[in-house]
């Protein structure tokens, strides 16, 4: 078992030869003099996602090679090409496949929806569906490639099914002993907060299949190496690199493109949020879908936006504010309110390291108290949401926000020294 590091001008591959466990523990001072030397090469006004540095340092990893791509709409370059157009066009890279995850390959298809296979417009090369029939590549669909890349836009929240996605890919390849290379992308919400619960692994599924926090401060080349050493996947993984990203960057510092990464997170501002009010998936109460904020705030028609909002300001929380607000809730969405008015509150953002999965609990809180008869819980959601169902029931049991959250500092700080190793930037 070993890491073999590849350095070519100031990027590196790290691979993983179908690992269970990455062991080396002392790795900190070696991932994090690689990231200084990635983050100096350079320049910090604006980051190169994966998909640049691998056409400028790592184009040994595909030339000459028949390429799948797991991709979609925020498979992208730092001048907003598309990861698809890119290799395809490349003389020395043969695109053979494409596979679309939830939302499709570009991404309009609602939460949930399955999606078809099919051919790419602009390519003529075939799609293949990773959410529909199977959310994994069987061996027929891995037939004639020689390795598989993965470049979409994750958002940093454990809720979001991309990086799930990219741990079966890898599990599929590592069986059939094909490279398997992510295209790094950086964490939107930064690298260097991590906040909320940690998963039980009884509550395993799609929307959090291991164990980490609801906001896990790690990219998806740094997720595919904990995946390897701590959680059992086997995979011969490379991962590309991002190029001037740092852990304490917000997506907006990045000077890239901002491409909704699905249809209800339109903003950064939605991705800020979505690690808490997500929650709210498993409850009566709207999370906005279909409008132009969703996730930044709840609504519902019984709710008192004023006293809501007044209550939650009442909490202290440090770096939002809450505001009483109305919205419409559209198609396609989830079923709950659309096209009638709701009323509640927006929350807004006043720092890039607010608590949003703490807040959201106190969110919860007081809209339970006040939905009164009205309250109900899409049980077995919310506690795949929660990665326990100790929330759930604390809820019901009526504990405040410091019995709910208590042991949640203690589960962010073992997952941090657990994912130390797995780091790549600085």
């Amino acid at each position: 078992m070993e890491y073999v590091v590849h350095r070519q001008s100031h990027v590196f591959a790290v691979i993983c030869l179908l690992l269970a466990a990455c062991g080396d523990r002392d790795d900190d001072a070696r991932a994090s003099e690689a990231g200084a030397a990635t983050a100096a090469a350079a320049d910090v006004a604006a980051a190169r996602p994966g998909i640049d540095v691998l056409f400028t340092d790592s184009l040994h990893l595909v030339a000459g090679r028949r390429v799948g791509l797991i991709t979609n709409h925020t498979g992208i370059d730092a001048q907003g090409r598309s990861s698809i157009d890119r290799l395809a066009d490349h003389p020395d890279v043969e695109l053979v496949a494409l596979f679309a995850p939830e939302h499709g390959i570009r991404g309009e298809e609602r939460a949930g929806a399955a999606i078809d296979d099919g051919v790419d417009d602009r390519t003529g090369v075939p799609v293949l569906s990773l959410y529909g029939e199977t959310r994994t590549p069987t061996p027929e669909m891995l037939e004639g490639i020689d390795v598989l890349l993965f470049d979409m836009q994750d958002i940093g929240a454990r809720y979001y099914t991309y990086v799930s996605t990219m741990a079966l890919a890898m599990e599929a390849t590592g069986a059939a002993g094909i490279p398997f290379v992510v295209l790094d992308r950086p964490n939107p919400i930064r690298g260097d907060v991590v906040q909320g619960n940690v998963l039980e692994p009884e509550f395993s599924t799609f929307v959090g299949m291991y164990p980490v926090p609801m906001r896990h401060g790690m990219t998806p080349g740094e997720l595919a190496r904990l995946y390897v050493g701590e959680f059992g996947v086997e995979a011969l993984l490379s991962v590309v690199p991002v190029e001037g990203w740092t852990r304490d960057t917000t997506f907006p510092e990045t000077g890239l493109p901002w491409v909704a990464p699905s249809p209800n997170i339109p903003d950064y501002e939605s991705a800020l949020a979505y690690p808490g009010t997500c929650l709210f998936e498993g409850t009566p109460i709207s999370v906005g879908r279909g409008t132009e904020r969703a996730f930044q705030w709840i609504g519902a028609p019984w709710l008192d936006g004023p006293a809501l909002a007044t209550a939650l300001e009442g909490y202290g929380f440090d770096g939002v504010r809450f505001e009483a607000s109305s919205f419409t809730p559209s198609a396609p969405g989830d079923g709950k309110f659309d096209g009638e008015e709701v009323h509640g509150v927006r929350l807004i953002a006043e720092a890039g390291d607010y608590d949003a999965p703490r807040v959201a609990v106190a969110m919860l809180i007081e809209a339970r108290r006040m939905s009164g008869d009205a309250w109900s819980w899409r049980e077995s959601h919310f506690d795949r949401l929660s990665g326990t169902d100790a929330l759930r029931l604390g809820l019901e049991a009526g504990d405040d926000v410091e019995a709910l959250t208590a042991d949640w500092s203690t589960q962010t700080e073992a997952f941090r020294s657990m994912r130390r190793p797995y780091l790549i930037y600085p």
